[in-house]
C-alpha cells in the first residue's frame, strides 16, 4: 500500500546542543552542506512520500523548504505545518498532526536521526503496510534498554510480530532487546490511541503507550533496522553522522579520508 504522507516531529529545543540552538533550530544544523532534517525529508520522499507534515515550534524549519528557489528532487512535495504550543512529549506532537492526515496512513521520522543517503528501510516499512502498524526495530545492548522503548516481539520469518511496548524499561523488566528507533508507519487509528494514552513521567505523552495499545489490540509488523541511524541530537553523534556522511560521499571521501589519517597520526 503507498504511504504518501510523512509527519516529522521537530518542535523540541535542542538543549543539548546549545549554544547553537540558541538562534538556529537543532533540526537545521547541517550535516555538512544540508541540515539534518533535509536528509530525513530526501529519505521520506526516497520512499514516496509526496506530503510532508512539520510539527514545529515556528515556523523556521518550514521556510528553509518553501522560501526562495525550490529544493533539487523536492520541488513537488507539498509541506505543511502545525504548532506544537508545548513540549507534551512524541505522542503529543504526532497528535498534533492530526488534522492534517486525517483518514490516511503515515510515516513518522524523528527529525535527529536518519540512515545514510540511499538507505531503504523506510521504503520497505512502506511496502509491507497493509493497514497494520509497521515499526522498525533494532537490537541493543542490555544496558541500553532503559534509554528506548522496547517491544515484546516474536520472530516470523525475516520480521516480527510485534504484541506490545513499554517505555524506557529496566533491563529486568524489558519484554526484549529490541529498541523502537524512530522510523514508523501508522494507521490512522493511532490518533485515537495517542488521545487516549495518560501523560507519564514529566507529564508528557508517550507515542511507545500508544503504539502498546495498538499493539495488542490490532497487531503490529516489526522490520530489523540493519544498518546505522546518525544521531545529530548529542554534540559527538553530529560529529559522526559528518563524519559518516562524508566517507559516503565519492566527491568528498578521498581527500577526507586523507585529512583523518593525518590527525590519527598525530
Amino acid at each position: 500500500m503507498s504511504v504518501e504522507v510523512a509527519v516529522i516531529p521537530a518542535a523540541g529545543r535542542g538543549t543539548r546542543m546549545r549554544p547553537a540552538t540558541r538562534s538556529v533550530p537543532k533540526p537545521l544544523i547541517p550535516v555538512l552542506e544540508k541540515p539534518a532534517i533535509q536528509y530525513v525529508v530526501e529519505e521520506a520522499v526516497g520512499a514516496g512520500a509526496q506530503e510532508v507534515v512539520f510539527v514545529l515550534s515556528d515556523e523556521r524549519i518550514l521556510h528553509h523548504f518553501t522560501q526562495g528557489p525550490p529544493i533539487e528532487g523536492l520541488e513537488d512535495v507539498g509541506f505543511r505545518y502545525v504548532l506544537q504550543e508545548e513540549a507534551l512529549g512524541l505522542g503529543h506532537a504526532v497528535l498534533c498532526a492530526k488534522d492534517i492526515v486525517g483518514d490516511r496512513p503515515f510515516a513518522c521520522l524523528l527529525s535527529d536521526r536518519f540512515p545514510l543517503p540511499g538507505s531503504t528501510l523506510l521504503a520497505e516499512m512502506a511496502d509491507a503496510y497493509d493497514g497494520h502498524m509497521v515499526l522498525a526495530l533494532e537490537e541493543v545492548e542490555r544496558d541500553l534498554i532503559p534509554l528506548y522503548g522496547v517491544v515484546d516481539a516474536a520472530p516470523v520469518g525475516d520480521r516480527w510480530e510485534v504484541s506490545g511496548a513499554v517505555e524506557k524499561p529496566t533491563p529486568e523488566d524489558a519484554p526484549s532487546n529490541l529498541a523502537l528507533v524512530g522510523r514508523y508507519v501508522f494507521p490512522p487509528s493511532i490518533f485515537d490511541q495517542i488521545a487516549g494514552a495518560a501523560a507519564g513521567a514529566l507529564g508528557e505523552i508517550q507515542v511507545t503507550d500508544a503504539i502498546d495499545a495498538l499493539a495488542r489490540s490490532d497487531g503490529a509488523v516489526g522490520i530489523s533496522c540493519t544498518e546505522d541511524l546518525l544521531d545529530t541530537g548529542l554534540p559527538h553523534g553530529l560529529a559522526e553522522a559528518t563524519v559518516a556522511v562524508a566517507l559516503a560521499r565519492p566527491d568528498i571521501a578521498p581527500e577526507f579520508r586523507r585529512f583523518l589519517r593525518r590527525q590519527l597520526a598525530d
